[in-house]
């Protein structure tokens, strides 16, 4: 069990989930947070579809349409259920509109095939212990979680750095109250930061807002703090797409892809 020292986002209500007020997000006071909604897609999955002997290898978020901080539900279907794959859906709800989804795959463990296959090397950042301090987000935002960015040589940065950026990021906060993050969670809920880690401009000035992202996992993490780093992004006529690597203390475990739309720049 991790300790969470930050109140949790949300408290059940019977079916419903209502939302605590830094639920919200950066966008707007009023507006709740879209990496919230991967952490609630992620959470029903795995406990109404998750089983021991599968592993869940991809996890795809839509976040289609802003909500307020109201509370919602989540309802869940299983679309496939094979010998070697498990496949289903999610939906958040808020009042009776949809406001985000997800699919999922579930894989079954089994053995590891003989034969070296080139690797995603492991990144030579420093952990979490090395770098002191969390640093502060640009902006009047206040980040429910920790976030540690480093440049080239593992020095602690920040947004206005050239080049490709990493960070080490650590949620502060329990998703539901009463319930611990599994890593499942934990990492579906983190994946939101894949896109201002790709898409910000030097500056920290981020004008693209994602509109889904696909996790694509090997394992999951050993411990609460996740490794990102930015590999790649293009964008053309206010439409961008961006890609990540997910770290954690033993090496690099999955991979993040992120469309996003030009949205006016935070304020």
């Amino acid at each position: 069990m991790v300790d969470m020292p930050g109140e949790p986002f949300f408290r059940p209500d019977g079916d419903l989930l209502v939302p605590a007020p830094h639920a919200s997000s950066p966008w707007s006071d009023q507006m709740m947070h879209g990496r919230l909604f991967g952490g609630l897609l992620a959470r029903a999955l795995e406990v109404e579809h998750g089983a021991e002997e599968f592993r869940f290898a991809r996890l795809t978020i839509d976040l289609f349409r802003s909500a307020t901080l109201d509370p919602v539900r989540v309802e869940t279907q299983r679309v496939r259920d094979g010998r070697r794959i498990r496949v289903a859906d999610a939906t958040v709800y808020q009042g009776e509109k949809a406001v985000a989804r997800a699919s999922s795959v579930q894989l079954r463990a089994g053995e590891q095939p003989e034969g070296e296959v080139p690797t995603t090397q492991p990144w030579s950042m420093p952990e979490v212990t090395e770098l002191g301090t969390p640093q502060s987000p640009p902006g009047k935002w206040e980040a429910p979680f920790d976030i540690w960015m480093v440049d080239d040589s593992g020095a602690l940065t920040d947004w206005s750095q050239a080049g490709a950026r990493r960070a080490w990021l650590r949620d502060t906060h329990d998703l539901v109250k009463g319930e611990s993050m599994s890593p499942f969670v934990r990492t579906a809920t983190a994946a939101d930061f894949a896109s201002p880690l790709a898409n910000m401009p030097e500056g920290g000035d981020l004008g693209f807002i994602n509109a889904d992202y696909t996790l694509t996992l090997s394992r999951m993490p050993v411990a609460p703090e996740i490794g990102m780093e930015a590999t790649g992004h293009l964008s053309d006529t206010g439409i961008a797409t961006a890609s990540t690597t997910f770290h954690d203390a033993e090496g690099p475990f999955g991979y993040c892809n992120v469309t996003a739309v030009a949205t006016p720049p935070m304020s």
